[in-house]
Order: structure tokens, then C-alpha cells, then sequence
């Protein structure tokens, strides 16, 4: 199994321990992956902005970057959803759609793939809750969602957090609401953005979380600002971080 590994642009600026446990976690699991040096970004941002005709360059060098591999895992349900379903700017060759098809979200790639059912090196004993991103939650599905009331519930990211040692799972009372990051929403719509951060960190903390874990970096670095903002005593943490059982 041929695995490369892309660490998004923000993570690697804000939050390399997250792209270093997602690493660390995929060695414990026998696979050794490649990580392409001429990585920049997936191209998000300027999708997001529906700049989509400018993303054209940054997407064809993903293409370069990550062709040929059998996986690629990404530690970021956005940016997976991006390349899986956005990325069209790019020329649309054979490998071009290898490339999008064979890219996996890292929650999707252990519990899909790998089909994970045992992290006995992780231990975490606090109460955490989870927060779903919009993009891993309603884009690539990692879980059902509480608006279309489906008759059967699952969650691969809470499938696996329920393998680690001592975590405590809260729940919110609006689990599936956005936290208004959105990208560049927060940026051309920062009232908004932020009213709407400030309603899910205090729900969090009406769960009596500890700890918030999520798939994405960048909305819990927004929390994690409006947390900070109210004096809310919440703390972050990447899922890759907790089931490579990093120490806190």
C-alpha cells in the first residue's frame, strides 16, 4: 500500500504537532507514508471565495504532488471534502480523478479502510465533546446528521474515540450547528462568524466538556479565540492527537 500523507497549508503554519501525531499515528499502524516536499495547498480558499477559476494552478500542482499513490490521507475533513468534490478547476484527467477519488479524510482512512477497532496506547481520561465540521459532517459523511432525523445513527469519529482510555463523551444540545468559521466567512462576515463560535463554545461548556476534539484544525483555532475571548475554560485538541496518545 503505496500512502502519501498532505498536511494542509493552516495546519502547517498554526498546528504542525497535528500533521506530526497524524504521522506518528499511520507508523503505529505499519504504514510508512510519503510526504511529496512541493505540497502547498488544496486549493480551498480560493474555492471558498468562488474564486474557483484562480485555484486552477494550486489544484493541478496537487494533482502533480499526489498522483500515482494508492492513498492519500489528510488530517482535515474540509480540505478532503475540497479535493473529493470541489476540486474541478483542474483539468479533468485520468489522473486527476485518481487523485481526487483516492483521497481520505484521516477518521475515514482508520475507520474505513484500516477498519480500526483497537488503540491500546491511548489514554485520555476527560470529558469531551465532539464537534463535527460542517465540510466532514455534511460533505464527506462522517456521521449522520441530526437535521434529516435519519433512522440510523452512526459516527465514525466517535466509533473512535469510544477506543481510547478514559475518554468521557458529552453531548451538546445543538450537535450538528456550524461554529461560523466557514473559511473566509469569518473574514467577509465576522459579526456573524463570531456570534454564531460563541453559542457552540457555550454549549460545549453547558455539556461540561474538558477538552474539544475535532477533525479540523480551523474551527477549533476559531473556538478556541471565542473560548478565550469569554474566559471559557475549554481546551482544544486534534483527533489525531488523541488517538496517537499524545501527552496532553
Amino acid at each position: 500500500m503505496r500512502v502519501a500523507l498532505f498536511v494542509p497549508c493552516y495546519m502547517d503554519a498554526f498546528e504542525p504537532e497535528v500533521g506530526i501525531a497524524t504521522l506518528r499515528l499511520l507508523r503505529r499502524f505499519g504504514i510508512d507514508p510519503e510526504y511529496p516536499f512541493d505540497q502547498t495547498c488544496c486549493g480551498q480558499p480560493m474555492v471558498n471565495s468562488g474564486c474557483h477559476a484562480e485555484a486552477k494552478a494550486t489544484e493541478e500542482l496537487f494533482v502533480r504532488n499526489f498522483a500515482g499513490y494508492d492513498y492519500i490521507v489528510v488530517p482535515s475533513g474540509s480540505c478532503t471534502h475540497q479535493i473529493r468534490c470541489h476540486m474541478t478547476a483542474a483539468e479533468q484527467t485520468e489522473e486527476t480523478r485518481q487523485v481526487r477519488e483516492r483521497t481520505y479524510d484521516l477518521v475515514e482512512f482508520l475507520h474505513d479502510i484500516l477498519k480500526v477497532d483497537a488503540l491500546p496506547w491511548a489514554e485520555f481520561p476527560h470529558k469531551v465533546s465532539y464537534h463535527n465540521n460542517c465540510n466532514a459532517l455534511r460533505g464527506i459523511f462522517h456521521a449522520s446528521m441530526s437535521e434529516r432525523r435519519d433512522t440510523v445513527h452512526y459516527s465514525k469519529p466517535l466509533d473512535l474515540l469510544r477506543l481510547v482510555k478514559g475518554v468521557e463523551l458529552v453531548e451538546k444540545a445543538r450537535p450538528d450547528e456550524c461554529c461560523g468559521f466557514g473559511g473566509t466567512f469569518s473574514v467577509f462576515e465576522p459579526a456573524v462568524s463570531v456570534k454564531m463560535g460563541q453559542d457552540k463554545v457555550r454549549d460545549h461548556t453547558a455539556a461540561g466538556a474538558e477538552y474539544v476534539v475535532s477533525a479540523d484544525s480551523s474551527c477549533m483555532l476559531h473556538q478556541k479565540g471565542c473560548a478565550g475571548r469569554l474566559g471559557l475554560p475549554l481546551k482544544f485538541r486534534h483527533i489525531a492527537q488523541v488517538l496517537n496518545g499524545d501527552p496532553v
